[in-house]
């Protein structure tokens, strides 16, 4: 016996689709689709008035009337067909229409009152069809969502992930450059996929998870790339954020179709980009209550990584800039194995990186990548990507046929302190408020030996600021001493030191310098117990961004101790700025006369103003008067007409022929 054939699913659609279907034709079936509309009542009643109506022909309807024209004979003689003309009104003025028919007609009319059923599709198709789209799209989707078929909203409960192959990232190992010992370590990783049996020959076994940590801009996503260039595995690409939505249960939900389409396809690896969005710690923070979206993301996530139902061949690489706030579960042995960290190049780092991103662009003979990676000290991958694009941007507007140094040097400062704002007008008494306050920053920089080397100042605007002073170390840092903090603030401190003593009066200008002070005598005292009076004790919280108010595990008392050793450390640094800076005051002066002539010094101009030596360089006002002077040249000689040839010239004849002597 045959089994007995289901029915099809398509049938209540093709079912909706003819009723829906045949009432609109009722609807429109009440007005014939041959009459001609006419625009104007003034128009349908000239119809009527020249005779050229058919008696009887007049139908009144609920919104419109109708009438049939005489037919008119053609040219050859022959009658035409009838032409059915059509006026349409509101029903509101239903009565005024019909009087005046009845006028024009002497009651020679048929009112034709509407059908049952186009009454009924007016007044209740409506309402029809508003239940008709909340039974298919909510009833049936949420049937289809419990029932495992996709339905309408059972789609929100798939994984929005991306799967790539190697033929599709086009980023390779070659790509990456700078973060050496993160690439051994991934490496391992794709050795893992392509010969486990390599490593399971010992005992080993593919690790679950690895934790991508750095700061942003690093190359935590590039580095994950690469991997899925380089693995001949699925690669599955999703974002922390694309888990969570307006509907509860919908993150577990994802996570768990992402893992099952995964172990599908394993061996492959899957990458979450920026983790913490759902994998923070829980019951931190300010709640609620009732049910965590988040949390519950979390718990899927935590069980599908090792938990009853976790199964080999298949590794999450994952990657986050705040390790710190990841929940203690999630970063154990056995979900993320290991913790790679994606630091900062170094110089060397940074020069190969430099290399990388300049094969695709033209680079000028003066063009020094190495000086450049010297000079950009604690620059992420990012930030020396958008270097090498900056100066090709700068380099193509101006009509170079390459990059040049002075290209990069204006991308660097571009990018590290914003685009630099050449045509701003400033009055006499404000550039030489901006020039004493760079110059008090400049001197000091030179002066005091714990202090960055002074790289150049400048009092041309540049992003928010009114000027910079540049300072450049001469090696990475991977940590900070008290001699160098303490130069720090002392140097921060000169900019108002200064422009008080010259100008007699005080600015926000310094704004910034006093929060970098804070923030740092703050840090010192709180976090890296440099404070005689507190001790080797740290009062900050462990992450105080997690909830609305700040953990605080002290006294009252230590407070005030806190505030009064910001305030000494504050205290101490302007106090000892103003000493140096009065006793070296003529060398600011120098410093500062020499940024209003030249806008712009360098460290060695500045040493040079500063033991009293002459620069040898033209000023701006020089350089713009010899611009003026040109241009003035160049107009001149555009405007005076050529002179007349010289009789005799043979030079401008064809050989062969004389001058003519007229």
């Amino acid at each position: 016996m045959s089994p007995p054939v289901k029915p099809s699913r398509g049938m209540f659609g093709v079912a909706t689709v003819l009723m829906v279907a045949f009432l609109l034709f009722l609807v429109l079936n009440s007005i014939s689709g041959q009459a001609r509309t006419v625009s104007t009542w003034e128009e349908f009643r000239t119809y009527i008035k020249n005779d050229e109506v058919k008696r009887g022909s007049v139908e009144m309807r609920e919104t419109g009337v109708t009438a049939r024209l005489r037919p008119k004979r053609l040219a050859s003689g022959e009658p035409g067909g009838e032409e059915e003309i059509y006026f349409k009104f509101s029903a509101s003025s239903k009565e005024f229409y019909l009087k005046e028919v009845n006028d024009l007609t002497k009651g020679e009319f048929v009112e034709r009152p509407t059908s049952i059923w186009t009454q009924f599709a007016i007044n209740v198709l409506p309402f029809l069809l508003v239940l008709l789209l909340i039974w298919v799209f909510i009833f049936r989707g949420l049937r289809s969502a419990a029932g495992g078929a996709g339905g309408v909203l059972g789609n929100f409960g798939k994984s929005r992930h991306r799967v790539l192959m190697k033929e599709k990232t086009g980023v390779t190992f070659a790509d990456v450059a700078g973060i050496d010992e993160a690439k051994e370590e991934v490496t391992e990783i794709i050795e893992f996929l392509k010969n486990p049996k390599k490593f399971m020959r010992l005992g080993g076994r593919i690790p679950r998870g690895v934790l991508l940590v750095g700061e942003p801009g690093c190359g935590k996503t590039l580095l994950a790339k690469a991997i899925a260039g380089e693995a001949d595995v699925p690669f599955f690409s999703i974002s922390g954020s694309d888990f969570v939505e307006m509907f509860v249960g919908v993150g577990a939900s994802r996570v768990r179709d992402l893992f099952k389409q995964a172990k599908e396809s394993a061996p492959c690896i899957i990458f979450l980009d920026e983790i913490d969005a759902v994998g923070r710690r829980r019951g931190g923070g300010f709640t609620t209550g009732g049910h965590d979206e988040r949390e519950q993301t979390l718990n899927a996530i935590l069980v599908e990584m090792d938990g009853f139902g976790s199964g080999d061949g298949v590794i999450v690489v994952a990657a986050t800039n705040r390790a710190d706030v990841l929940d203690p579960a999630l970063t154990r042995p056995g979900r993320f194995d290991r913790q790679v960290v994606v630091p900062l190049p170094d110089v060397k780092g940074r020069l190969e990186i430099l290399k990388v991103h300049a094969k695709k662009v033209k680079l000028g003979p003066d063009a020094n990548l190495e000086r450049m990676a010297k000079a950009t000290p604690m620059f992420s991958g990012a930030d020396l990507q958008a270097i090498i694009n900056e100066a090709a941007i700068a380099a193509t507007m101006q009509n170079k046929d390459f990059v040049e140094q002075e290209d990069l040097e204006e991308a660097r400062d571009k990018v590290k302190f914003g685009r630099s704002r050449k045509n701003r007008v400033r009055e006499a008494d404000e550039n030489k408020l901006v020039a004493y306050h760079e110059a008090g920053h400049a001197v000091l920089q030179v002066l005091l030996p714990d202090a960055d080397p002074l790289h150049k100042v400048t009092i041309i605007p540049r992003g928010s600021s009114g000027g910079v002073t540049y300072s450049l170390p001469e090696k990475d840092r991977m940590g900070y001493s008290l001699k160098f903090l303490k130069a720090t603030m002392r140097v921060l401190c000169g900019g108002r030191i200064s422009e008080e003593r010259a100008m007699g009066d005080v600015s926000s200008g310094a704004a910034q310098d006093i929060t970098q002070v804070t923030s740092i005598a703050r840090t010192m005292v709180e976090q890296w117990g440099m404070s005689d009076r507190l001790g080797f004790v740290r009062y900050s919280g462990t992450d105080t961004r997690e909830s609305f108010i700040p953990e605080k595990d002290y006294s009252d008392a230590t407070q005030r101790t806190i505030d009064e050793e910001l305030r000494r450390l504050s205290d101490e640094a302007y106090s000892d700025a103003r000493r140096l800076l009065e006793s070296n005051w003529d060398k600011v002066v120098a410093v500062a006369e020499g940024l209003l002539r030249h806008e712009t010094l360098s460290a060695d101009e500045v040493r040079k103003l500063m033991r009293g030596e002459p620069l040898g360089r033209a000023t701006v006002d020089d350089l713009l008067a010899a611009e003026a002077r040109k241009n003035a040249a160049d107009a001149r000689a555009a405007s005076t007409p050529a002179p007349p040839p010289r009789e005799g010239n043979a030079g401008d004849l064809p050989p062969g022929v004389m001058p003519n002597p007229a």
